[in-house]
């Protein structure tokens, strides 16, 4: 679904202008998105495989829930609204607990080059998986992994899975950020 999104410099600046995220994603503009790693107190990790219809890494596994910020949405509002839509999980925005903003460019082929700030937070799941109502056009599958696991895993040569390639320092801060509060 194309939609309206804020426009930011290469700072993470907003420049005040607004775009259509397919304009944004064929010119390269950058523009606010959200990440929000769910875990549990057992010290395990909400792993989210995109939808297999996704422009970009179809079927891969990444966090619990990512989505754009509408212009003119408050970040935090934002991410509370893509939980609720992509895992249908109500939450409250002082749940959502702050890692960082991480900017990304991703080229992916000659019409889209991605470029985007992720809001990053980590958020504490008290429901069980099971619970969890999928967003058929943007979720394949949800799976718990246990962090110990899912850092060998993500950072092994031949890894068990398919992951998002984020930076290897942005998944690093994740992972101390859940370790820190789990």
């Amino acid at each position: 679904m194309d939609e309206w999104v804020d426009i930011l410099d290469a700072e993470g600046r907003y420049t005040g202008e607004k775009i259509l995220k397919s304009e944004a994603h064929q010119n390269g503009l950058f523009h606010p998105t959200v990440h929000i790693w769910f875990f549990t107190s057992e010290r395990e990790i909400l792993l989210q495989q995109r939808a297999g219809n996704k422009k970009t890494f179809p079927l891969y596994w990444d966090a619990s829930v990512a989505g754009h910020i509408a212009a003119g949405e408050v970040v935090l509002k934002g991410a509370v609204r893509e939980v609720e839509e992509e895992i249908g999980l109500k939450i409250k925005a002082n749940a959502l607990q702050p890692v960082g903003v991480f900017k990304s460019i991703q080229q992916h082929h000659s019409g889209l080059l991605d470029c985007e700030f992720h809001h990053t937070f980590i958020c504490l799941l008290t429901e069980p998986v099971h619970a969890l109502q999928k967003q058929k056009e943007e979720v394949e599958a949800l799976k718990l992994m246990p962090l110990s696991i899912w850092e060998k895993d993500l950072f092994s040569n031949s890894p068990s899975l398919s992951y998002v390639p984020h930076q290897e320092a942005y998944y690093r801060e994740v992972i101390n950020a859940i370790r820190k509060r789990s």
